[in-house]
């Protein structure tokens, strides 16, 4: 039901843009080539084991913490017992919480990557649109960011003028994507 709909809203927007120019860029070639992506990205991938270096220390001691009272468990009176427990489960929610602050989708991960990685998209979305507007285009697709195609006709790719215009070397040696037909 949902692809059918899919279908006809694309065939009706589709209708009217026939005249329209249209190009494609693959978004993630160009970013993997800004040095200022790269080190952005590292940045959060290192902050990113650092914090959870300590959520993976912080679960150990939640793990031993209920080792040793299955060990024990035997030998406890009953307060013993409920004090363990409270410990564990204390433990067990400060785990949680640091999660939640570091990872969760208002963590701190979240916002640094907004922080690091937005002033570089943006930098690429300018790019993308001078390129649009020299070459007189009415669209540009990002395949990479998530758009199924179909069919892509290579001489409408622009991810190597974006590269251009934002002054990124083109070695098309390391990539998968054929050279624009010009």
């Amino acid at each position: 039901m949902i692809r059918k709909f899919a279908i006809i809203m694309l065939a009706a927007v589709a209708a009217p843009l026939s005249a329209q120019k249209l190009g494609y860029i693959d978004s993630d070639i160009i970013l993997n080539k800004m040095p200022e992506y790269k080190s952005a990205q590292k940045q959060l991938d290192d902050l990113a084991a650092e914090w959870q270096g300590k959520a993976d220390a912080m679960q150990t001691e939640v793990d031993k913490l209920y080792k040793e009272f299955r060990a024990e468990e035997v030998l406890l009176t009953s307060d013993q017992k409920k004090q363990r427990e409270e410990a564990i489960v204390t433990k067990e929610n400060e785990l949680f919480k640091y999660r939640e602050e570091k990872f969760g989708q208002t963590g701190e991960l979240f916002k640094k990557r907004e922080e690091l990685i937005k002033p570089v998209q943006d930098k690429m979305f300018e790019a993308v649109q001078k390129v649009a507007k020299n070459e007189g285009l009415g669209f540009i697709f990002d395949k990479a960011g998530g758009i199924m195609m179909l069919y892509a006709d290579p001489k409408y790719d622009k991810t190597f003028e974006v590269m251009e215009e934002l002054g990124i070397p083109n070695d098309q040696k390391d990539t998968n994507t054929p050279t624009p037909d010009k």
